[in-house]
Order: C-alpha cells, then structure tokens, then sequence
C-alpha cells in the first residue's frame, strides 16, 4: 500500500491566542505527535504544512494548506493520510482503522465519526426556532485516509471551501464511508482544553 501523510499545522490559533502546532503536550510538540502517528500508521513520507522545521508553507485555507502538502509529497502515491496537529491524542489504534478500511479499496474515503451527544438546536439569535434529530448525525474526526488521485482531482474541480477534505470528495460525488472515532480524540481550540488534553494522555 503506498501511502503518505499529511500533518495539517498552519492554522493561525485565533480562539486559541497564538498558534497551536508548536504547543507540546506530554513534553512533545503536537505537531511531532501527529507526524509519528502517520509514521505509525505506514505512511512512508509525512509533510508538515505549518511553521515548524521542515514544514512547507501553509495556504489561505485548510483546503489550500491540504493542496501544498500533496504537491509537496508528490505523485504516485495511491493513499494519503491527513491529521490535524490539534487532535494530539489520536491514537495508533485509531489511525489503523482508518488505514485498514482504506486497503480495503473499495471507497474513495476514510473518516472516524462519534456520535453526536447532545441535543442540538436550531437558533436564530437569542431565539430557539427547533431540535435537531441527531439520529443520523456524527461528529468527524482526523486522521482521514483518501485515494490520492481522487483527492487531488476534487480539489481540482472545487475551488469552494470545505471543512474538511472528505467534504471535496461528497462533492465531487465520491464515496466516503466511517470508522468508529475515540472520543478521547478531542481537538485543542480554546487554552482551557490543554487541560484537559493532558488530564487524559
């Protein structure tokens, strides 16, 4: 299986207050957790798109930075991984997952979901206009595993934003299908959740 990585890590930590690729959990950068996660995970080359040693430049957008990091890996790879740096507690055993439904090879991609939880509300405002029926929805998770020409054609014929890469292959009419997630994945956004991330490594 060839496979490449992807560590997304440029993102400019806003809500956060200063950029999160370089924050070090459990005494190590999260953006070197995620790289060995791909690494664990069989990917033969990882690029870091971020400012971190090494790393290639980011774009304007997830969607952008995500296309640097193809360009940067190259052609002829049949399968890559893409991993948000802020997610420092994705576990190998959730990385294979996704890998083995990829050596499968009968879907364009691979994303962990958990469920939904709480009850979610459709406001306007201060205003609540209805409950949202959560039976059919998940809350995605990275790493996410891709065919790599699929991936590349999407971003090719979409220029619109996406949240994230398996969104270009929905659009592009691609099959994308779910592993279970771990809900200790979580994503660091807000400097409260440093807390947390360490309560549970």
């Amino acid at each position: 299986m060839s496979l490449g990585g992807i560590v997304v890590a440029a993102g400019r930590g806003e809500r956060f207050g200063r950029t999160k690729a370089g924050v070090e959990v459990g005494g190590i950068p999260m953006w070197q957790r995620a790289t060995r996660l791909l690494e664990a995970a069989g990917a033969g080359r990882v690029v870091v798109v971020g400012e971190v040693p090494g790393g290639v430049a980011g774009g304007a957008r997830r969607r952008d930075s995500v296309a640097n990091g193809m360009a940067a890996l190259g052609d002829g790879l049949e399968y890559v991984l893409i991993h948000d740096a802020a997610r420092p507690l994705a576990s190998t055993t959730l990385a294979g997952r996704v890998v083995a439904r990829l050596r499968r090879g009968d879907v364009d991609g691979v994303i962990p979901v958990v469920p939904v939880r709480d009850t979610l509300k459709r406001v306007a405002g201060e205003r609540v206009e209805g409950t949202v029926d959560r039976s059919r929805l998940a809350a995605a998770q990275t790493p996410q595993g891709f065919r790599f020409a699929v991936l590349a054609a999407a971003q090719e014929a979409d220029s619109d934003d996406a949240g994230d890469e398996a969104a270009l292959i929905e659009r592009a009419g691609g099959s994308v299908v779910t592993v279970p997630g771990d809900p200790a994945n979580l994503k660091v956004t807000y400097p409260e959740d440093l807390a947390v991330i360490e309560a549970l490594r």
